[in-house]
């Protein structure tokens, strides 16, 4: 199919991006890497009136690290932080979960922007920005506004966003020294959308999870920072303690069928994900692995 007709727009600023957002109101859709949102429009899921380009915006590219923060601009695509040694050094759940992101072709075009902006819940991204405790940056006609990741996603492909804002960049505090990481998803192929996953960071104290926020993923309609993982902060994990937590964590998915998996296939996965992910980050690797089979 082909896209219905719209005008097009390529924004030379920011400030000309929100003008031409706001003259257009709901009737315009942004374009940054543009690997969704054509999709979109040659299926005719959508159909807008006026296409916004911000790729050309130079100030929402690149990475950099400040005052404790990682600062990575909005329009910086997939390969550009997969290849960052400032995100390899300060945040490298993004790095290992990039590369379960689609296929080098997509990585090359798809920005973190537009993967967050577009909210998929089977997307690694933002389930990532969840766990690393992030802040996306937007702007609109009232100026500048931060918001926690936790908070930004609304809903399958819904955001805190308005028509008239942009994202125009995610803030990561960079990790300590005690800080790990774990990053897994079940997909039918490498590449395909994830049928469950989870993405985790952690500081760990000796044999004990000092901090642990773990973000499921395509078992929602948004990510899920899993309040079951509570229950295994500050405590000795044994067989008990995680069996409990992953019963509280069964009760507290609620995933939807699709023609990929059951909704009890996607909870007994998710199971699966956090006894792996104890198993990987705790000294005591041996822990969890005959649940993790």
């Amino acid at each position: 199919m082909k896209a219905s007709a719209f005008s097009y727009a390529r924004a030379g600023s920011v400030a000309n991006a929100l003008e031409l957002l706001v003259a257009c109101g709901d009737k315009a859709k942004v374009l940054s890497g543009g690997q969704s949102l054509m999709a979109a429009m040659n299926l005719r899921l959508i159909s807008p009136e006026l296409v916004v380009d911000i790729g050309g915006i130079a100030e929402l590219h690149g990475i950099a690290v400040s005052s404790g923060v990682l600062r990575i601009g909005a329009l910086t695509c997939h390969a550009d932080l997969q290849k960052s040694p400032e995100v390899a050094a300060h945040a490298p759940l993004l790095t290992e979960a990039i590369a379960h992101v689609a296929h080098p072709a997509i990585r090359n075009r798809g920005t973190i922007g537009g993967s967050l902006a577009h909210a998929d819940p089977a997307s690694e991204l933002p389930a990532c920005v969840v766990a690393l405790n992030a802040t996306i940056v937007i702007v609109g006609p009232n100026g500048e506004r931060r918001v926690a990741a936790e908070e930004f996603f609304k809903g399958i492909y819904e955001t805190a966003l308005s028509a008239q804002e942009l994202l125009i960049a995610v803030e990561v505090p960079v990790e300590n020294g005690n800080s790990r990481h774990f990053f897994h998803e079940f997909a039918r192929r490498h590449g395909d959308y994830a049928i469950a996953g989870l993405a985790t960071q952690a500081v760990v104290d000796g044999n004990v999870f000092a901090d642990l926020r773990m973000a499921f993923f395509a078992v929602g309609d948004r990510p899920v920072l899993a309040h079951a993982a509570n229950g295994l902060v500050n405590v000795v994990i044994t067989p008990a303690v995680l069996s409990q937590a992953s019963a509280a964590l069964a009760q507290e998915l609620d995933p939807q069928p699709d023609q990929q998996a059951s909704a009890s296939m996607r909870r007994h996965l998710a199971k699966v994900l956090m006894a792996r992910c104890v198993a990987a980050l705790l000294p005591r690797h041996d822990l969890a692995a005959g649940q993790s089979r």
